[in-house]
């Protein structure tokens, strides 16, 4: 059974990058975020309505090569229809935010907006975000999609992708060491031994890529989950708790048993997955697409399969992370199209099922989710139903300083894992950090 896209579609998609955001946002931290535009009823009225004006539409796939042409084909398709000039704005995705915010904030930009969702919060700080809850109204947006798009229970985008980040495995690699794709270890201790079986048959393969460099280790707030650590209650942090600890603990010793290996992020992993030296890694379903271009076997994706988490105890729901994309509208000129715009790109089902065509990032609308074009697709529908369907939100993204927070902790999990510090200590330094960030 073949897990592939058309061929078509693979050669023109590429990863989109999913590290952290650096310290752009940091000034940000100390704001709270500000009540929504009250520009934001006019302008969903205005776009629904009113006469079309230019705007700008800001977004990192711009400046990818393989994602850059569903964005153009999305942008061509709205110009013709509106009569209008849309004028694209881009940067890298690791300087997207920073830059971003920074224009912003200088009243440098206006327009409609592709943002990670995590980011929805560190934005809405500065005031300058529309409600665009109007615009959702009649669409066909899942609760799920538009929730994720929420900051402070307030619209502040439209969805555009929502998926998650998950376990992804090289099936052949599996069957060489024993192990049934379709009957993968549930439970932490049978994922470990998995692992072993994976070493054992040499050749220098890393049974899980897992992300060791600090930069993406913020992978560690998912497996601290799994090990019943809530991150947060309230607004009191936990890390340092038992279950962070006993987290850590284990994946120092995944560490120490070569079980995964040292300086590996996303990328990396990526990298080393698609020349088969790795038999499992954490992606969202988008890195399919890079792991199959940049791999020697053109038979890759007929290999890859998605794999729920294993749990602590059976019986558990499997933990995964929420990743996705909205588009916000900042306030400004052209921004009442801006909206508009957002609203065609995200649910106008022809726009949607196009541009799942070219990317294969996860619809947010019910009729797409059900479309033919999505069902056929093997391996989203199982990424869905394994991984997706049970993902939540990082609850650190509730305080605009999260990605500092994130920060924090990825430093004291490297510090254990290079044998600096042990778990508890690192842990306890770790919350209290975040805590701090917290206010």
């Amino acid at each position: 059974m073949s897990l592939t896209l058309p061929q078509s579609a693979l050669s023109r998609r590429r990863v989109l990058q999913l590290l952290g955001i650096g310290a752009g946002t940091a000034a940000l931290a100390a704001c709270a975020p500000s009540a929504p535009s009250s520009t934001g009823a006019a302008a969903s009225a205005a776009a629904a309505g009113g006469a079309k004006t230019d705007f700008a539409f800001s977004s990192w796939s711009f400046t990818e090569e393989a994602a850059a042409p569903a964005l153009e084909a999305i942008v061509k398709a709205y110009q013709d229809q509106a009569g209008v000039t849309v004028d694209d704005v881009s940067f890298p995705y690791n300087e997207y935010i920073n830059q971003l915010t920074l224009q912003v904030k200088g009243g440098q930009f206006t327009g409609a907006a592709h943002v990670d969702v995590a980011w929805l919060g560190s934005l809405a700080a500065m005031g300058k975000l529309q409600d665009l809850s109007a615009l959702t109204e009649g669409r066909g947006y899942t609760d799920a999609a538009l929730t994720a798009a929420q900051f402070d229970g307030v619209q502040y985008g439209l969805p555009w992708t929502i998926g998650a980040i998950g376990l992804v495995a090289n099936s052949e690699i599996l069957q060489k060491a024993d192990i049934d794709p379709d009957a993968f270890p549930t439970t932490v201790d049978a994922f470990e031994k998995a692992l072993k079986d994976l070493k054992g048959l040499g050749g220098g393969l890393i049974p899980y890529a897992a992300s060791t460099k600090a930069a993406q280790l913020k992978d560690i707030l998912i497996w601290m989950e799994t090990f019943g650590s809530p991150l947060v209650d309230g607004d009191t942090v936990t890390i340092g708790d038992d279950a962070s600890v006993e987290a850590v603990t284990w994946y120092k010793s995944l560490y120490d048993q070569k079980l995964i290996a040292a300086d590996v992020d996303r990328f990396d992993a990526r990298s080393l997955f698609a020349q088969g030296r790795a038999a499992i890694y954490d992606d969202a379903p988008v890195g399919r697409n890079a792991v199959q271009e940049e791999s020697p076997d053109k038979d890759l994706g007929s290999k890859l399969v998605p794999l729920s988490r294993p749990v602590l105890k059976d019986g558990e729901t499997p933990r995964a992370l929420v990743w996705g994309g909205a588009i916000a509208v900042v306030d400004g000129e052209g921004a009442e199209t801006a909206a508009d715009f957002a609203q065609f790109a995200t649910s106008d089902l022809d726009t949607v099922l196009a541009d799942y065509e070219v990317r294969g990032l996860p619809p947010v609308t019910t009729e797409a989710q059900q479309s033919d074009v999505v069902a056929a697709d093997t391996f989203g529908s199982l990424f869905n139903d394994r991984i997706t369907a049970t993902s939540t939100s990082n609850p650190f993204w509730k305080f605009t300083a999260y990605s500092q927070i994130e920060t924090v902790v990825a430093e004291q999990v490297q510090a254990v894992l290079v044998g600096k510090t042990d778990a508890k200590a690192a842990m306890q330094k770790a919350g209290e950090a975040a805590q701090k960030l917290v206010g």
